[in-house]
């Protein structure tokens, strides 16, 4: 693998730094406790998030609309009826609170993080990720990665999501960077490494299951990997 001369590493929040999934599946089944299929609730919770995300960075739902057509939907599939929008705009707020309460970083960022401030302290570091800026910046916060926050490129806050090549061209420019100086890992292959690659940055897939699929991005099983391949 090739080491990559750099000036900045930025990261995607959910599914690289932050476990995501893991903290969505304790709070939705904590919503319905009630649910027998607690595998197959929490399976249909992720198809749902992802296909409501897609509608509302499309422009075809509001925030607000991508969050109630979610749960109005899980709920009327797993018998719990007919929900208003003030029934799911509660529940909703309920399910926030369970899952801010479980966020963490998986187990590779922290001595990734130590490796690369300590090999190459003037690397500068940061994120872009897509979702709601107030809380990405929170999540960040809680769960010890605030320093990132200093570069941080959030899709509500720009106007375009991933994988759209100018939410990668803003994060460039407000570092004042060429786009070749800046790394970009991810989880995803198609919105994080390629889309990073296309947009002409250094794009970096980590692939934490070994999937095997073939791309042309530099691929990682662990971001304990990543310090040995940046110069600065």
């Amino acid at each position: 693998m090739p080491i990559f001369c750099a000036e900045a590493v930025l990261f995607d929040v959910d599914g690289t730094l932050v476990d995501h999934d893991a903290a969505a599946e304790a709070a939705v089944r904590a919503g319905f406790p009630f649910v027998p299929d607690r595998d197959g609730l929490a399976r249909r919770w992720r198809e749902l998030e992802a296909w409501a995300m897609d509608r509302y960075l499309a422009g075809e739902l509001t925030f607000t609309e991508q969050r109630r057509s979610r749960i109005t939907r899980l709920a009327d599939e797993f018998g719990q009826g007919v929900w208003s929008h003030d029934r799911a705009d509660a529940w909703f707020a309920e399910y926030l609170a369970q899952y801010e309460a479980a966020w963490r970083t998986y187990s590779d960022v922290a001595p990734a993080m130590a490796a690369l401030a300590a090999e190459h302290p003037k690397v500068r570091l940061g994120v872009i990720t897509n979702g709601d800026a107030r809380q990405q910046r929170r999540k960040l916060a809680k769960v010890g990665l605030l320093g990132l926050v200093d570069h941080a490129t959030i899709s509500s806050e720009v106007g375009v999501a991933k994988p759209h090549p100018a939410i990668f061209s803003a994060a460039c420019d407000a570092l004042r960077l060429p786009s070749s100086q800046v790394v970009y890992i991810g989880d995803r292959l198609r919105t994080d490494a390629e889309a990073a690659i296309a947009a002409g940055l250094r794009g970096i897939w980590l692939d934490r299951r070994d999937t095997g699929v073939a791309t042309p991005a530099e691929r990682i099983k662990s971001l304990t990997e990543l310090p040995p391949l940046i110069s600065g």
